[in-house]
């Protein structure tokens, strides 16, 4: 037998020689601790191990999502609900129909931009139940994402109503001239499955898109306005919808933007399934549920610096 190899009667490293313990000596019982207890020993002491790695299980910065949601959709609604509600309140076409369809989708790729990190910049809730029936977004998380893009989407309409005035079914989305509700419906499923499409697409690990994200969620929504909007409103958002329809009292055709959209989502998942397997990965729950408090913190961004001319503020060389 070789020599470094322990025979059968060998003690464990560092334990008890062999034949037993000297004479004098209490045994030692070697215990073996589970894996599952060893990790949470190790990480005894070390605070919020645990929910650092798995961010998800730390709601500290809830509020600051939820805020942000609220105020993305906002911005979103504001602009695509009073784009007509000013052509109401000014007559004609202040605003002509391509830029109205238009301006929704440049909206949310600055949003994207500025707070995707923060939230995800769902502000739909058929993105966020996609999201999380794709595996990368909580499923505790989505009714108060849900409430507080319904609450952004009211919010704006109250400002509006405030500002502009109500100006009959302006700035709702309802099915154009001679559709059905049932057209319309189909029409936003139809419309929502290309969208919610290409956020999973660009948040997938495989078109490592990044900050670009903004640039194809903008693009499909304001395409998609150009030649969706006269049939529908091209609304591929229950919030968008819902949120006006309750401030403004009018209620027309609104089951079409919440079966329609949720609809689309459900499609779309199952495309993403076919074309990228399933999701959960590090590059989709990071864009589903923003980056906050795993790859940053709120707070000052590197050390503070006085502007330049300030008192305090070094100056510069002369000389040089």
């Amino acid at each position: 037998m070789s020599a470094d190899r322990p025979g059968p009667d060998a003690g464990p490293p560092g334990g008890p020689p062999p034949g037993g313990p000297p004479a004098g000596q209490t045994p030692v019982t070697v215990m073996q601790i589970p894996p599952h207890a060893d990790y949470a020993l190790r990480s005894f002491g070390q605070p919020n191990a645990v929910v650092r790695q798995f961010d998800f299980w730390n709601s500290s910065y809830e509020w600051r999502r939820v805020f942000a949601e609220v105020l993305g959709t906002f911005f979103l609604v504001l602009v695509a609900a009073g784009a007509g509600l000013v052509n109401a309140r000014f007559g004609g076409h202040v605003i002509p129909l391509p830029a109205q369809v238009v301006a929704p989708g440049l909206m949310v790729g600055a949003v994207i931009l500025f707070m995707g990190g923060v939230s995800g910049a769902h502000l739909n809730p058929a993105v966020s139940v996609a999201f999380a029936i794709r595996g990368d977004f909580p499923w505790r998380r989505v009714p108060g994402y849900v409430l507080a893009q319904l609450a952004g989407a009211a919010a704006a309409t109250l400002v509006l109503r405030a500002f502009v005035g109500r100006h009959g079914a302006a700035g709702l989305t309802q099915p154009g001239p001679g559709i059905s509700t049932g057209t319309a419906l189909l029409w936003e499923a139809l419309l929502t499955v290309g969208l919610v499409s290409v956020i999973l697409g660009t948040a997938s690990g495989a078109q490592q898109l990044g900050p670009f994200a903004a640039i194809g969620v903008g693009s499909y929504i304001a395409l998609a306005g150009l030649f969706g909007a006269p049939v529908s409103g091209a609304s591929m958002n229950p919030a968008r919808s819902l949120g006006p329809a309750l401030v403004l009292g009018d209620w027309t055709s609104w089951w079409a933007y919440l079966v329609g959209p949720l609809l689309g989502a459900l499609v779309a998942t199952g495309v993403a399934y076919i074309l990228r397997g399933p999701g959960g990965g590090t590059r989709g729950t990071q864009a589903a549920q923003g980056t906050l408090g795993t790859l940053w913190v709120p707070g000052r961004i590197g050390p503070p610096q006085q502007a330049p001319g300030h008192p305090g503020a070094p100056q510069p060389d002369e000389t040089s």
